[in-house]
């Protein structure tokens, strides 16, 4: 437990790597070819892309797998570096499906990578609120947008909940070796 406790940690949250999540689409398809791309990686972002955008201007979809498809099209455009076309999904499928936790974790990944962790905060905050899928990584990056807002002893909390829910995540294991509690 930590009460009032001095955490001393270096600033390098800033460089580990986000956790994202993709959402998956029920049914085949291309929907589902660019929920693959985005899971596996075993394409480039681009191409994944191309595919996302193919499914999203050519297929009838439900909105669950419409709000999803913009959603690992954004990924796979954060993935490439495009954050600003990631958050412009995130905020359509956020339209579409407000209540989708992935959506809220990704757009707080994106909004870490522009160090606009204030932003981060917010989104990750509502990805925690709605008990998103990938949960743990919602506590990780929420983690490193404290950190790199000065608030070491939340990202701290955030880092051992991270492993709490997922004891075998190596990134929070690592994470936690940087902090030093004190009295």
């Amino acid at each position: 437990m930590i009460r009032s406790a001095l955490l001393a940690a270096s600033f390098l949250a800033i460089a580990a790597p986000t956790a994202s999540a993709q959402v998956s689409v029920i049914g085949g398809g291309i929907a589902s070819d660019c929920y693959e791309a985005a899971l596996y990686g075993r394409i480039s972002p681009q191409e994944g892309e191309r595919i996302c955008t193919k499914a999203i201007q050519a297929e009838m979809m439900k909105l669950d797998n419409r709000a999803a498809t913009y959603t690992n099209r954004g990924v796979l455009r954060m993935r490439a570096g495009d954050y600003d076309g990631a958050l412009s999904d995130y905020g359509t499928a956020k339209k579409m499906k407000p209540e989708l936790g992935a959506v809220w974790l990704n757009e707080g990944a994106a909004y870490i990578f522009l160090k606009d962790f204030d932003s981060a905060l917010v989104s990750l905050n509502k990805a925690i609120e709605l008990d998103s899928q990938e949960l743990y990584a919602a506590y990780y990056n929420r983690a490193i947008a404290r950190e790199n807002t000065g608030d070491l002893v939340g990202a701290y909390s955030d880092f051992q909940k991270t492993l709490e829910l997922n004891p075998e995540f190596e990134r929070a294991k690592w994470q936690l070796t940087r902090f030093t509690v004190t009295n």
